[in-house]
């Protein structure tokens, strides 16, 4: 079964047209933010990894785009790294449609958390681990030209699947105008594959909210850099543009920033330093980050909260509950 859904997205009351494209109902929103006080006074925590049941953050809300037209009996087919939690909420969330996974895979740098998340995606999806990306990619176009399945991109960032990222930077919008928090100076979040940089920025655009997107770096730069989020919202734009026949703001020149301090030097390879911020959040808040993601960008959201005026709201987008799984 899927979650419960309110059905009146934010992005439906901007953009009513946008309602006719195919969409699965797997998430729980509005994800909560809470007040992180207990680490410190500045920071707030938008848990993006409660969106769903189970399995979610914020693969599960592109997934309601991505995985819209997937019925029961159907296979999807995406492509990630060894330990990618986007392709372990792929294969989870189509099964919830009744679908079934194949995922190419390629080896990289691994830590507890990856290797947990690998291990689940075994169960939970077939396919192949190759030596490296190019070859899984290479496997990928032959599966998909061999059969028929439904093709879920590199961390699901296409212009369908940023649509609900845009909704989450209006759901938030709405709390900051609810009082739920106070408007940040910046929000702060992992920058993989950027699909959620660039969907929050151009959410809080279309709001008129004057907020810093940063993304905390944890994917080489080929793949994570400014040059990728902006082409994401430029077609984003064009895609609600193309369905609506509105026209759709722009992200301002300077929203997005790039830092690159935390990568740690490979995709999955653990941040030493992160580990105290890590424990710190755990002992006060109970959230568990992993070290592929969520870790490095807190060290980020951390040292900006400390060194920098105004609030600081820390995207969590990784839900830790998986690893306690048994």
């Amino acid at each position: 079964m899927t979650a419960p859904h309110a059905s009146d997205l934010p992005l439906y009351r901007i953009f009513p047209a946008l309602r006719r494209l195919p969409r699965a109902r797997l998430c729980t929103l509005p994800s909560p933010v809470v007040h992180a006080s207990g680490v410190h006074e500045r920071l707030w925590i938008k848990r993006d990894d409660l969106n769903a049941v189970s399995f979610g953050g914020n693969k599960a809300r592109s997934l309601e785009f991505l995985l819209g037209q997937v019925s029961a009996g159907d296979t999807v087919l995406t492509i990630g790294g060894a330990g990618s939690t986007h392709v372990l909420a792929t294969a989870a969330h189509a099964r919830t449609l009744g679908a079934r996974t194949v995922a190419m895979r390629w080896k990289h740098d691994m830590n507890p958390g990856a290797e947990r998340v690998s291990e689940l995606i075994s169960g939970s999806a077939t396919g192949s681990l190759s030596a490296n990306a190019v070859f899984a990619i290479a496997r990928a176009l032959g599966h998909r030209f061999r059969n028929r399945v439904h093709y879920v991109p590199l961390g699901g960032s296409t212009p369908l699947g940023v649509l609900a990222q845009v909704n989450a930077g209006l759901e938030l919008a709405e709390q900051i105008a609810a009082g739920l928090l106070p408007k940040p100076a910046r929000v702060v979040l992992p920058l993989g594959s950027g699909g959620t940089t660039a969907g929050l920025a151009l959410g809080l655009a279309i709001a008129g909210v004057d907020v810093e997107v940063v993304g905390a770096r944890v994917a080489p730069r080929l793949a994570a850099n400014k040059r990728r989020v902006a082409k994401l919202v430029a077609d984003t734009r064009a895609l609600i543009f193309s369905v609506t026949g509105e026209r759709v703001a722009r992200v301002p020149r300077g929203m997005v920033r790039v830092v690159h301090d935390v990568f740690g030097g490979a995709y999955g390879r653990i941040l030493p330093r992160a580990a105290e911020p890590a424990a710190l959040l755990l002992g006060e808040c109970g959230i568990r980050v992993d070290s592929t993601y969520s870790a490095k960008a807190f060290v980020a959201a951390l040292a900006f909260a400390r060194d920098h005026d105004g609030p600081t709201l820390f995207w969590l987008t990784f839900d830790g509950r998986c690893l306690d799984t048994p």
